[in-house]
């Protein structure tokens, strides 16, 4: 599918989200990597043969700290 070199990762790769962008709207939520993959904004993925990877955000409340 990627005619770039390096070529970019695939979609099976760890690193899938590194592929460049083919088709970015922010207004709708997602971008389309050059590798098939659908990335949410909200971190999640839709990959090309259809299987979901759940929204990976970092935990916001481990960085949370409380005045004494």
């Amino acid at each position: 599918m990627c005619q770039h070199q390096p070529p970019c990762p695939t979609a099976d790769s760890a690193d899938r989200e590194a592929a460049l962008l083919v088709a970015h709207h922010p207004e709708q939520g997602w971008s389309l990597l050059c590798n098939g993959v659908l990335l949410f904004e909200d971190t999640g993925e839709l990959l090309p043969d259809g299987r979901i990877i759940a929204p990976h955000r970092p935990l916001a409340g481990a960085q949370v700290m409380t005045a004494a």
